[in-house]
């Protein structure tokens, strides 16, 4: 039986009752930021939730009318991505280019992080280059960024060791690279998919990384360098929204800011969190919705 079924007058329905028409949008669609629903947002969340992320071109068009996209606004959305290159024609389809590659590996690693159990040492980024233009500096700190470090004075970044890396460019180990056995157990290696970026060669090339133990409250230290409680009140407010959602195109945007607010976790020991942390039941909503899609995806294409 297919998991769209009409239930009331020109209403559309998935098995789990979320609504595909003809229901009043979200109400606090600007109070959270949220980006609007494009055929380039449609193709892209489809594609990086998909593993290879490579998909038929006339899947894609499915994928776009299930949100009420016309084939030809997609098609035309498909043709500028690949000229972007975020895209790349492939064996009658389309696959994600490089660098979407990269951010579909982050996601996958915000939403199954490999961590280990934390031994009180910190990993520290020192700043050893000199002179750096600003483009060089903007992408420094972007990589830092995606590697959850923070900086605590300008040129010195830091963060628990409690994150399983790979090692950079498949050479010497990075941090975090050695040390217990991750919480995935043995088989989760800094080798393993799921593992945390390594430093980029932008990273590596520009400072040097230590491990220390600072002096005086670890959990102090945290709060002054990532702002927790707003982390924390924007992940309850996208859960809330998110249960309350009612049509499939509302939860579709709610579940790619959920996603995007995901890479921005710091991924903190537990004992360095203020108590109850949202970052575990945001991630269960987005596994609800990723399940959700797929199944409406399998149906209509």
């Amino acid at each position: 039986m297919s998991r769209i079924a009409i239930r009331t007058r020109a209403t559309l329905r998935t098995a789990a009752g979320h609504v595909l028409s003809s229901e009043p949008p979200m109400k606090n669609e600007d109070s959270l930021g949220l980006r609007p629903l494009t055929a380039r947002s449609v193709v892209l969340s489809t594609l990086l939730g998909s593993h290879p992320p490579h998909l038929k071109a006339r899947h894609l068009v499915r994928a776009g009318e299930l949100f009420g996209i016309s084939e030809g606004t997609v098609r035309v959305a498909l043709s500028r991505m690949v000229a972007a290159g975020d895209l790349v024609t492939d064996d009658g389809g389309y696959r994600l280019g490089g660098r979407l590659r990269e951010r579909q590996a982050r996601q996958d690693a915000s939403r199954s992080p490999l961590t280990r159990e934390w031994d009180g040492s910190w990993e520290v980024a020192i700043v050893t280059a000199e002179r750096r233009p600003a483009a060089e500096r903007a992408a420094f700190r972007d990589a830092m960024t995606a590697l959850r470090m923070a900086e605590i004075r300008e040129g010195v970044w830091m963060r628990p060791d409690n994150l399983v890396r790979s090692a950079p460019d498949g050479d010497a180990p990075g941090p975090a690279a050695a040390g217990p056995e991750p919480a995935g157990g043995a088989d989760a290696g800094p080798e393993s998919i799921g593992g945390a970026d390594a430093p980029p060669s932008p990273v590596t090339g520009q400072c040097m990384f230590l491990r220390a133990v600072p002096e005086g409250a670890p959990a102090a230290l945290a709060a002054s360098l990532w702002d927790l409680p707003a982390w924390a009140d924007r992940a309850r407010a996208l859960g809330e929204e998110f249960d309350a959602a009612v049509r499939v195109t509302d939860r579709f945007v709610l579940a790619a800011a959920i996603l995007r607010h995901l890479l921005t976790d710091p991924l903190l020991p537990p004992g360095l969190l203020p108590g109850d942390w949202p970052g575990t039941g945001l991630r269960h909503r987005y596994d609800l919705f990723e399940a959700e899609f797929g199944a409406l995806l399998r149906d209509h294409l």
